[in-house]
Formats: structure tokens, sequence, C-alpha cells
């Protein structure tokens, strides 16, 4: 699908990426500023997000913010005192993309570790959870505030050994669809992406056997992030879109 962006449709907004070191979160921290955002670089490694926020400048984009935080050990008031800075420091915020995400182990379910289990969970939907909470009271102060959660193919069709990374996109999606429905007499949209198979270090974690050039690289689905994040998709809420429409309607893209 063809999304209509204007080249300023983020002007002067305030938008959080997490896992914003590398990857998708990366690609789309610097799409959104140079489309007019501040961003905020949100990762566990400095350095890697140093490099990102040295592009973006170099390329003309308005100074980005760096947290470092590290979702697996980051507890609530982690992310209270992060939105009580970046209140104190730009007044308000726009848009939130939950990009970071841990993979696990593909195993059947009888052999998922509990301990790998749970990580994944902290990372991917706990995580989740409670900066969502934090981050609430100051989104909906936005007059087009934005929430985009990341999904996956297995999150709405599960598959074989795909077991706690899919359960924990099937949380997902149902932490959008019911933040949608409770935002919806609101001015912030909550809605999903599933990036489908992209050139990713998470990817070639999945499938380190695969052709990576075969596959479409994160800046080829921007415009999806960038639709989603901007004025443009001022209509559409509670939705899980495939950034690479499949062949046949319902059914998406190889996982990310």
């Amino acid at each position: 699908m063809d999304y209509l962006i204007a080249a300023d449709n983020l002007k002067d907004r305030v938008i959080l990426v997490t896992g914003a070191g590398d990857g998708i979160g990366r690609e789309a921290a610097i799409h959104y500023a140079a489309h007019g955002a501040t961003v905020i670089l949100l990762g566990r490694t400095v350095a890697k997000l140093e490099a990102v926020y040295d592009e973006i400048e170099k390329k003309g984009g308005k100074q980005p913010a760096i947290v470092p935080l590290d979702l697996m050990g980051a507890t609530k008031q982690h992310y209270l005192d992060m939105v009580e800075t970046i209140k104190q420091q730009f007044g308000r915020l726009d848009g939130v993309l939950h990009n970071a995400g841990l993979l696990g182990a593909l195993s059947p379910i009888d052999h998922i570790e509990e301990a790998i289990f749970d990580d994944v969970m902290q990372v991917n939907v706990k995580a989740q959870l409670l900066l969502t909470q934090a981050i609430l009271p100051l989104i909906k102060q936005s007059p087009d505030g934005r929430i985009i959660f990341t999904s996956s193919t297995v999150g709405h069709s599960g598959r074989a050994f795909w077991g706690t990374y899919a359960i924990s996109k099937f949380a997902t999606e149902g932490m959008m669809q019911v933040l949608a429905d409770e935002l919806s007499d609101t001015a912030v949209n909550v809605n999903a992406i599933n990036p489908g198979g992209t050139r990713t270090g998470m990817r070639a974690q999945a499938f380190p056997a695969e052709d990576a050039r075969l596959l479409k690289t994160p800046q080829e689905i921007m415009p999806l992030y960038l639709y989603l994040m901007g004025p443009e998709s001022r209509k559409v809420s509670g939705q899980c879109i495939d950034a690479q429409p499949h062949r046949k309607p319902g059914i998406s893209c190889e996982e990310e």
C-alpha cells in the first residue's frame, strides 16, 4: 500500500522510540527526525544510541535526546522518572514507538525454559505495560497522540516452536486492542505494526541460514511507521497492520 505522507508530517512532535539503537528502531528514529520530530532515543547500549544521535544531527534533524535504559531490569519508578524528565525538558510527548523486543529461544512448548520465558515476557510485555502506564498522563495532553506497538505474524497466527515469542506478541496485540478501546474517546490513537520479514539482527537470529539479501530493509518499510505516527492516520486506531501485505487477505508476511 502507498501512504501519502507530508515531508513535515511530524513537525514539532516529540516522539519516544524504544530499541532505537539498531534495526527498525534506529531507522524509525532517523525517519521521524527527518520528518520534523524531536526524537527521544531509548535503548540499553549507549554507543549505539550515540551513533543514531549523530546521524540525526548530521542530516539536519532537531537535537534528539538519549535515554539509556535496559528494559530487562527497569522498574515502574524508572519509567515515571523518565517521563518526568521528558515533561521538564520538552513539555510534551506526542508519540511512542514500542519497538524493543526479545526473541528468546525457539523450541516446542514442552521444552520452554522458565527463565527464558520470564525474560521475554519482561521485555516484550511487562516493560511495555509499565512504560505505557507512565506515559499516558502526558501523551493524553497531546492534540494528536500516537502509541504504536510492534507485533508479528506469530502474534496473530500461532506457529510451532515459536511459543514464547508468539505468546508475547499475542499479549502485545491484546494490550494494543484494550488500550485503543479505552482511549477511543481521546485524541490518542493506538495501533500495532507487523514488520514482516525484515533484514534485522532478530531475523538473523531466528533464521541464521536465510539469505538476508532477499529481505526488505528497515528503510523500505518506513512509510507505514511514518503514516501511523503522523496526522494522516487520524482515523486509524485499534489495528494491527502488516508492513508487507501478503498474498491472501488476513495472512501476513514471514516473521520479522
